[in-house]
């Protein structure tokens, strides 16, 4: 009898904790996902073709040219990464006015996870990540002791710049993160280095026609953030906010849709495949996913 009280007892208390848990599970599940950039550093997220500005202004927000910084061609094709090529890489930095360079690049995740060779980057105010195949970049880096020390830098106040590939990899979602071609939006690499939370980044917007990519990625991931970036266009971010900064626009696919002639911002049905464009000089609230209007300034 004791037995059978024991056992009564003992599934009493299983099927309690398994509510608890489940009901733990579900509120850790249904919790609203928040977007937000480095609560300390900055992010300048350029959607490919920067052109000299972006440099200047990333001198400027790294805090002048003697600045050690650090740039990352590993974006690029194996075939033209030569020792020639490396130093092609750090001599345009030099040319733009820089005078503290150091080239960041590895294959290996040996050597990514080696204190030694990470040491430039604890020593750096700024990182430049190079365009190319941004599969590359997380392939090298991702969750290693190199991608700490990138945190590492923002939360001591430095700055994360990167232009075409060096934009999608900032973000959390790997857009056109494939081995095979670049057109696949979900692709073998679905992880990206995860500075900006809770979004997926896309470049090359308008030049390449790319406006409607995003809701592949959305419609799977609908609690992401989308963000697309035409050419020479970027994005400032410190911590919930951003502006826009460049020549043409940056889409937003945030589920509603913006009237900067009216001021006036719209929800839009579950289902729409609509999207708005900002400006050099718009702003946005990450946290609250909505353009920053005359009212709220």
């Amino acid at each position: 009898m004791k037995t059978i009280f024991n056992y009564f007892i003992y599934l009493t208390l299983l099927i309690t904790f398994s509510k608890s848990t489940i009901s733990a599970q579900t509120k850790t599940s249904n919790k609203k996902q928040i977007t937000v950039g480095p609560k300390n550093g900055t992010l300048l997220i350029i959607g490919g073709a920067a052109s000299n500005k972006f440099y200047t202004k990333f001198m400027e927000l790294v805090g002048g040219p003697d600045v050690p910084i650090i740039v990352i061609p590993t974006a690029v094709s194996s075939n033209v990464l030569s020792e020639e090529f490396l130093e092609r890489y750090k001599a345009r930095f030099y040319s733009m006015g820089f005078k503290n360079v150091t080239v960041f690049h590895t294959r290996n995740r040996d050597d990514a996870n080696s204190e030694k060779f990470i040491l430039p980057i604890k020593n750096a105010k700024g990182v430049w990540f190079s365009g190319g195949r941004q599969w590359r970049h997380a392939g090298s880096y991702l969750n290693t002791k190199a991608h700490e020390a990138f945190k590492d830098l923002l939360d001591r106040g430095g700055v994360i710049a990167g232009s075409s590939a060096g934009a999608s990899i900032q973000g959390s979602y790997l857009a056109r993160g494939d081995t095979k071609r670049n057109t696949i939006m979900m692709g073998d690499y679905e992880i990206g280095l995860g500075f900006l939370s809770n979004v997926a980044i896309d470049q090359h917007l308008m030049a390449r026609n790319r406006q409607f990519d995003m809701f592949e990625i959305l419609e799977n991931r609908p609690e992401l953030l989308g963000i697309g970036l035409d050419e020479n266009t970027g994005i400032i971010v410190n911590y919930d906010k951003f502006e826009v900064f460049g020549e043409s626009y940056v889409a937003m696919y945030d589920g509603t849709r913006w009237s900067a002639e009216r001021d006036t911002i719209y929800q839009l049905p579950k289902d729409s495949k609509e999207f708005y464009l900002l400006k050099s000089g718009d702003r946005y609230n990450l946290k609250k996913k909505a353009v920053i209007t005359t009212k709220d300034k």
